[in-house]
């Protein structure tokens, strides 16, 4: 058992750190990859002392307020193969947690405010299957109905938040703002803006306008592998500073942002830090999606059902490892980037997932399935079918996650888990095409792919132990 961390608490007032900016950024969604990306991009940033961040839990003001305990202060824990190293991260000016609207609405108003940064995972966009906003959910509904009495009441999905921050700022003439989505979706600045306008149409058009003319939607692609904290991170910091850090982040030695758009108020020096400002985004968005996450949602699904239970566990087992290097050869077909430049992404995501001390889980991993494989799967399989090829590689992730719903490995956890896994239900040849078309209609009626994804699915369920497919 480990023993309790000892030491002294974080704290600016005892040296700790760099002393608090000012509040220029806000940001949605304080988790630990946030903290282990924009916000590290942040405090690396040459100019970091006139950019300080006020960053919004979702809902929990747990991790809030155990950071404002601190000051904002917390030990990012990069971990390499050979040991840590501990650094405090200072771009935390404010945080609070998701309810505090009203210093939601205060921040956005304030014309010292010029950018907000996103991070409430692919599901917290609440799209509907065609790309704009589910207008038909009832917290979408709910959002609606608070907005059109009064644009200042409190709300809770992220686009009706954003789009109150929006309100707010307009009616203080505070000026332009640019909302920057970090979250795992092609073109995910598009996207967000999608969601967004359809919001303002539905509450206000004078409104909508407003947003159209006055807000950017910027792009990026984000890549840091970045575990849950675990007793274990905090007492290595105990042990490797002598402080009592009570909210650190753990994460990898590899980072990399590359972001596209306008920040019409201005912006951090982030390529400072190692950032690329480019204007055509769409090569690293695939790399990233395609074979991080593609790789990750298949060792998610299809190892934890033979029995894994992180990432470096999965990368270990010679069958995950064939797969993945299976699906990676379907994809590479379809990244336009140098075939020597996507080689060497490989090699180096086969080193990052091996890395024993990075206890990257599945079941982390393998949440909100419904939404991350249309956009990490589902545009490789099209394109290779659109070839004239059966993708094997493709098949496999989708025969695992209908394991996955069946109960095999671990958990369900998706903000559709009710929907899909009772189409999941029954036997495993009727739950196979009724998965796939819930997926994407053609998918339910490709005769070929069902036939292979049934017969994969059948492999996995019934030896879940067993070697790769020949």
């Amino acid at each position: 058992m480990n023993s309790a961390p000892a030491g002294r608490s974080l704290s600016r007032s005892a040296g700790d750190g760099r002393a608090a900016s000012p509040v220029r950024l806000v940001h949605l969604g304080l988790g630990n990859f946030f903290r282990a990306h924009q916000a590290w991009y942040t405090d690396r940033a040459p100019d970091a002392a006139e950019w300080g961040i006020a960053a919004f839990t979702g809902r929990s003001a747990d991790l809030a307020d155990s950071l404002s305990a601190q000051d904002g202060l917390y030990t990012l824990i990069t971990r390499a193969a050979e040991g840590d190293r501990f650094e405090v991260v200072s771009s935390l000016t404010r945080t609070h947690p998701g309810p505090d609207h009203h210093a939601w609405l205060g921040h956005l108003a304030t014309p010292d405010v010029r950018a907000v940064t996103i991070t409430v995972t692919e599901a917290g966009y609440l799209r509907a299957a065609g790309g704009g906003l589910d207008r038909d959910r009832p917290e979408i509904r709910r959002d609606v109905e608070a907005l059109r009495g009064d644009l200042a009441a409190p709300v809770h999905t992220a686009p009706a938040r954003l789009l109150a921050g929006c309100a707010a700022r307009r009616r203080a003439d505070a000026g332009p703002l640019a909302l920057i989505s970090c979250d795992n979706l092609p073109g995910n600045g598009e996207a967000l803006g999608l969601v967004v306008d359809d919001l303002a149409r539905m509450v206000d058009p004078g409104l909508a306008k407003w947003v159209a003319g006055s807000v950017s939607f910027v792009t990026t692609m984000v890549d840091r592998i970045t575990p849950r904290t675990t007793p274990d991170d905090r007492q290595a910091v105990a042990d490797g500073t002598g402080r009592d850090d009570r909210c650190p982040v753990a994460t990898e030695p590899f980072h990399e942002w590359v972001l596209s758009g306008a920040f019409p108020g201005g912006r951090p020096d982030w390529e400072g830090a190692g950032a690329t400002i480019t204007d055509d985004i769409e090569p690293y968005e695939h790399r990233k999606l395609w074979l991080l996450n593609g790789a990750h949602s298949l060792l998610a699904y299809a190892g934890s059902t033979r029995g894994h239970r992180t990432v470096a566990e999965a990368v270990d087992d010679d069958a995950c490892r064939s797969w993945m290097q299976q699906w990676w050869d379907e994809a590479a077909r379809h990244l336009d980037l140098p075939a020597a430049d996507v080689q060497a992404y490989r090699d180096a995501l086969l080193s990052r997932f091996a890395n024993p001390r990075m206890h990257h889980r599945l079941a982390q991993i393998a949440a909100d399935g419904s939404q991350k494989l249309p956009v990490r799967i589902l545009p490789v399989l099209r394109a290779e079918r659109s070839a004239g090829r059966l993708p094997e590689g493709a098949a496999r992730v989708l025969a695992a996650w209908v394991c996955h719903l069946r109960g095999a490995g671990v958990p369900v956890d998706d903000v559709r888990a009710e929907q899909v896994t009772t189409l999941a239900d029954g036997p495993l040849a009727d739950a196979v095409p009724r998965v796939l078309d819930g997926l994407d209609p053609e998918l339910g009626t490709d005769d070929e792919l069902v036939k292979t994804v049934l017969a994969d699915a059948k492999r996995l369920s019934d030896e879940p132990t067993g070697g790769a497919r020949p």
